[in-house]
């Protein structure tokens, strides 16, 4: 029978919530850590951690400013450090990710990231280095925002973007255009785009994302995150990440190009494998589960 605990792991002056499933009589030597994406949560794996903890020990956990994890206020660049402030980057979360790993389960970790949080995760490998056993990117973002891709002939977006950039460094903007879409009706038709499929967009998924969001400081990781315009793209990281990278993509994903992912693997040597999720969007391990949770077993298992 399947153990499930849930627990806060204290980390600097802050407090992260974390999960675990697994059957501690079968003593397994594999462990997973679950790393959800923007706005999501640990709850997000509600489909993927309880199956995957019958081969594995599955962690799953919340990165700083989402789920039940600390908020703590956004500091930009340009703003003073203030009492419980901190800068939302990938530094912030890679560094939150490796110490856990390195605190709490003591072992090579493989980790899982959908979205931002396969960004996380490479970087957290980068810093774990032997301490990763490998890693699988579910959807991983592609930052197209970032100034490292805008390009030079987007006339457009780069008039516009100076402009982008002084409206969302205000926290007064930033704030009610999130109030705006904290809303069960607007996170709807987000999913709807989301899992073209429609697949699983129920009341307990709306949930998962709405119930976070009406925290006090809940907008905090978001206006650090619409500003991060020169952080890590996955692309960086893959030159310097020395360990197997397997890629699993929804192909229909509205946001992130199937494309540029069958870029990836073609350009990099450490991309072993990708593999497609039919009819399935930004999410597949959500909207489409059983699928996605046969190819990453199927992948940790052949990860020594």
């Amino acid at each position: 029978m399947i153990n499930k605990i849930y627990d806060f792991w204290n980390w600097k002056k802050w407090q992260v919530s974390w999960s675990l499933a697994n059957i501690p009589e079968k003593n397994s030597d594999k462990n997973l850590l679950l790393i959800h994406g923007f706005g999501a949560s640990k709850n997000h794996w509600r489909y993927n951690q309880d199956f995957l903890g019958k081969k594995s020990n599955c962690f799953a956990i919340d990165l700083l400013g989402f789920g039940e994890s600390s908020q703590p206020r956004a500091l930009l660049d340009y703003e003073s450090p203030q009492i419980n402030s901190t800068k939302y980057c990938f530094d912030l979360w890679g560094e939150q990710i490796a110490d856990f790993c390195n605190e709490k389960i003591k072992s090579p970790v493989i980790l899982v990231g959908n979205s931002i949080g396969g960004i996380v995760a490479l970087r957290a490998a980068q810093i774990l280095k032997a301490n990763c056993a490998g890693i699988i990117l579910i959807d991983c973002a592609q930052r197209t925002m970032d100034d490292k891709r805008l390009k030079k002939n987007d006339i457009l977006m780069n008039f516009l973007r100076p402009l982008i950039k002084t409206c969302v460094r205000n926290r007064l903007i930033s704030n009610t255009i999130f109030k705006r879409a904290a809303n069960r009706k607007i996170i709807k038709e987000i999913l709807k785009k989301a899992y073209p499929s429609g697949q699983n967009i129920d009341e307990q998924l709306i949930d998962i994302l709405y119930q976070p969001s009406q925290r006090k400081n809940s907008s905090e990781a978001f206006r650090g995150f619409i500003n991060l315009f020169d952080d890590y793209l996955a692309t960086d990281l893959f030159k310097v990440v020395k360990k197997d990278i397997h890629l699993i993509w929804g192909e229909k994903d509205p946001w992130e190009s199937l494309d540029e992912a069958k870029q990836w693997k073609n350009e990099f040597k450490n991309v072993q494998s990708l593999n497609i999720i039919k009819n399935a969007g930004h999410c597949p391990h959500d909207e489409n589960p059983d699928e996605t949770n046969q190819l990453i077993l199927q992948i940790i298992q052949e990860i020594k």
